[in-house]
């Protein structure tokens, strides 16, 4: 007990505990954002650092229990399907996350608040990208981003919605990808940092701590998205991105 107020007081826990569940009550409709929101409300009140190392084993979990909803087999499938993307995103991810302390996180921010943005608005005017079949040069581009971003900030999610939201992806088999992805990115994640230093024994109870409001507010989430249809899933979505890329844009410039 004494190590949990060690790091943070009893007001500040129950902050980051309530964000944790909402974290997960938005990955629960749309699959994704679970490390955004994390990220996006700890550094509120808590060293960006600590708020990285805090989002690690949840995010960990919560995609491990996304990509396993339908089953072992769908998800080795959406496994098959995608090894470009996990590949080349992986490699880049072991390898950014050791620039953590180097690159300042407002820089970071920025350019990933203007391309969300960006994409977003062109979706909705109806310009967005439109991807008819998967192409390995443009896998390999969107799995590389997505692998730079989540070693740098934890946070690889918006380029592969972006990559299945172009290619049409059913919504069922969206989630379910995005589990797979962000489930061995989260494994990869882990590794780097507990290798770069950010993950461990000081910063490991905010993380565990995490874990059990991130899975309520996920369940809970899974029920709102049984009910939505396909084109309102794409709709949240959208909406949901648009709100983390105007956040990341505000978090850059005040920082």
């Amino acid at each position: 007990m004494d190590m949990l107020f060690s790091l943070l007081p009893p007001g500040l826990w129950i902050a980051a505990l309530s964000i944790a569940m909402l974290a997960g009550f938005v990955k629960g409709v749309v699959g994704f954002a679970m490390p955004m929101v994390l990220i996006s409300g700890l550094t509120s009140f808590i060293e960006p650092e600590l708020a990285l190392a805090g989002l690690i084993l949840p995010t960990l979990v919560a995609n491990v229990s996304q990509a396993f909803r339908q089953g072992f087999l769908p998800a080795l499938a959406s496994a098959r399907r995608f090894w470009v993307y996990l590949t080349v995103g992986g490699v880049v991810l072991v390898a950014s996350a050791q620039l953590v302390r180097i690159l300042p996180i407002s820089v970071l921010f920025g350019l990933i608040g203007t391309v969300v943005t960006v994409f977003v608005l062109v979706q909705l005017v109806g310009w967005g990208l439109t991807l008819a079949r998967q192409r390995s040069g443009v896998e390999a581009g969107f799995g590389m981003i997505a692998g730079f971003m989540g070693g740098i900030s934890g946070v690889w999610g918006l380029p592969t919605v972006m990559y299945l939201t172009a290619l049409g992806t059913e919504k069922t088999e969206q989630m379910r990808t995005q589990g797979v992805i962000y489930g061995l990115g989260s494994v990869a994640l882990l590794a780097s940092h507990v290798g770069s230093g950010v993950l461990r024994a000081e910063t490991v109870p905010l993380s565990a701590a995490l874990i059990a409001p991130a899975l309520l507010g996920q369940w809970f989430g899974s029920k709102v998205l049984d009910r939505i249809d396909q084109v309102a899933f794409k709709r949240v979505t959208l909406l949901v991105l648009l709100v983390a890329g105007l956040n990341l844009i505000r978090r850059a410039v005040m920082a």
